[in-house]
């Protein structure tokens, strides 16, 4: 695979990802306006939601009122067959014997006008009879509006005094005696019923805000009940909203007690021509003529905090699966270039190899051709038995390399360990590799500390491993200066101790950003392959692997155009092993 396609199929893999990004930057913006949009729909839909339960409980609250209201007026007939206390009397008894709510009121009163003057009667509870009795202080307002009617006079709007008492006038046809004969229906007398606050507050706005407004049994909202002509008088608040007032950043709201006086008049009317069925009372919207106002906030802050945060969580999800939408590509990416970068690899690898078996089998063929040409003088023959020796041990490095290679990857690269002396693998390995630093006539400084403990691992690896760095340092870090040096020494090691053996050159070093690949298998340095110095790239991925496999580590330090050194950090063998096996290992 040439270089200029591998280059090409990286640029179309970075225009891919460019493209991506752009697809999905679009998508985020789009996404974005399409949350905007389904969060003023939610908010919305939540408002309507919220506004329309409100109506409903308003409904129901203004319903009671009038029916409980209706209940207690007599009909004109009424009046006249039983009297007009004992008509009142009788309404009241079948009242509260209905049972439905029957606590709503806490006194209940008759006014009834004698020579421009209002007198009052009020109805006991336990003798269930009218009485005599005063104008109360608080029912002062009350007592004015009714004698402006009385005069005719315009009784004007109720006042939050007043928030707790109703007035309901019974009309009669004038004809009796002091009537003054005018036309059509007056007001004859008024029942005043008075709110028991202490009924409503604890028992019938709860049940009618947890009917409309509760899920499962709580509450989701904060709720109060002021008075609507002066927000300053509380009429209700929940012991558990106590904190402050929050009609000025209400959710919604709607009035409540609007006592519906065209319901009560038609339910007290005489008896009649019949007139044909009404349809039944739907649910309207708030007239705003109700003397309470009810106002209510989400327990979150408000309903925009709740859809403002429902659309975090959306887009906090949204970007996320973008996020590793991308991620996936890039992974994808990142996957194939590697596999692209592996097959070139393995085809740079392949060629390799074959030169590399090509060469020597090339010069093994030719000198054995030679030799059985019956060449006459012994020196010669000398001279090929050598050069077929020499090639045919590259040969066999290349095989066991591979082989070697092959076992790492099976897992079978290490046999069975025993107590090793590090001083006679450095010998070893220096023997085995005496042909090529011989040949490249290089000096060896051989540091190695006396007394080190020995190591627990197979020998023959090991020694494999230590012969691939020695005849790497000859092979490429003898350009100017034929010097190798090894050391072994003991250091400290994470509790124990480790053997520590360094293989150096003064060569011209390796790149910055050759040393991360350096160990990677089938790896070739620039250099390598621009001066065609033979090498399969199997070498340090060997040794690495080898030093692993014994519970050791392998690091490079390489200062351009001065040094390299390779540090091998192998694990010393315990003491029992130390003491068991010392004595055999000398006389080895």
């Amino acid at each position: 695979m040439s270089m200029e396609k591998i280059n090409r199929q990286a640029l179309f893999s970075w225009l891919a990802i460019g493209s991506l990004a752009v697809l999905c930057s679009i998508l985020a913006v789009l996404q974005y306006r399409w949350l905007g949009e389904i969060s003023r729909g939610e908010r919305d839909r939540l408002q309507a939601g919220l506004q329309s339960a409100l109506d409903r409980l308003r409904h129901e609250f203004n319903s009671e009122i009038t029916a409980a209201c209706a209940a207690l007026m007599p009909t004109g007939s009424q009046v006249d067959e039983m009297g007009r206390e004992a008509a009142y009397i009788d309404q009241y008894i079948r009242w509260k014997d209905s049972g439905r709510h029957d606590r709503l009121f806490r006194r209940i009163a008759l006014a009834t006008p004698a020579e421009d003057v209002l007198t009052l009667r009020h109805l006991d509870d336990q003798t269930r009879r009218f009485g005599p009795a005063e104008w109360p202080a608080d029912w002062k307002a009350m007592r004015e509006r009714l004698m402006s009617r009385l005069r005719r006079e315009p009784p004007g709007p109720f006042g939050p005094a007043e928030s707790t008492l109703i007035d309901l006038p019974r009309f009669g046809r004038p004809g009796g005696r002091g009537d003054s004969g005018r036309p059509g229906l007056a007001e004859r007398d008024w029942l005043i019923a008075e709110l028991d606050l202490e009924y409503v507050r604890g028992e019938f706005l709860p049940e009618l805000l947890q009917r409309h407004l509760g899920d499962g049994g709580s509450l989701d909202y904060h709720s109060e009940v002021v008075a609507a002509g002066d927000p300053s008088i509380l009429i209700y608040r929940p012991a558990s909203d106590q904190k402050a007032a929050i009609a000025g950043s209400a959710d919604a709201s709607v009035t409540l007690l609007e006592v519906r006086y065209d319901q009560i008049a038609r339910r007290s009317r005489p008896p009649g021509p019949q007139r044909p069925d009404r349809p039944p009372e739907t649910v309207t919207g708030d007239s705003g003529r109700g003397r309470w106002r009810l106002s209510v906030r989400h327990h979150a802050g408000s309903l925009e905090t709740i859809v403002a945060r429902a659309r975090f969580r959306n887009l906090a999800i949204s970007a996320g699966l973008l996020l590793l939408i991308l991620a996936a590509v890039a992974a994808l990416v990142r996957l194939s270039r590697q596999a692209h970068k592996l097959v070139e690899t393995q085809m740079n690898f392949v060629a390799s190899v074959s030169h590399e078996l090509r060469t020597p089998l090339a010069v093994i063929r030719t000198a054995a051709y030679n030799l059985r040409s019956k060449i006459g003088y012994p020196g010669q023959v000398e001279r090929y038995g050598t050069l077929i020796q020499q090639e045919s041990e590259k040969l066999t490095a290349i095989v066991e390399q591979v082989l070697t290679f092959a076992s790492l990857k099976a897992g079978r690269a290490v046999r069975e360990r025993e107590p090793v002396s590090v001083g006679n693998l450095i010998e070893n390995a220096l023997r085995s590799s005496k042909g090529v630093v011989e040949g490249a006539r290089c000096m060896v400084e051989k540091q190695v500390e006396p007394g080190l403990p020995l190591i627990l691992g197979d020998s023959m690896a090991l020694q494999q491993a230590l012969q691939n760095l020695i005849q790497n340092a000859v092979k490429y870090g003898t350009e100017g200066s034929n010097w190798i040096g090894i050391s072994a020494s003991s250091r400290a090691d994470r509790g124990g101790s480790a053997i520590e053996i360094r293989v150096a050159d003064r060569g011209p070093g390796i790149p910055p950003e050759e040393q991360k690949q350096i160990f990677d298998p089938f790896f070739r340095g620039i250099r390598a392959v621009q001066d065609q110095i033979h090498g399969t790239g199997l070498g340090l991925n060997l040794v690495k692997r080898i030093v692993e496999e014994h519970g050791g580590t392998i690091e490079v330090h390489s200062e351009p155009m001065r040094r390299t050194e390779f540090v091998m950090r192998i694990p010393a063998a315990p003491a029992e092993h130390q003491d068991e096996f010392a004595h055999s290992v000398s006389r080895g």
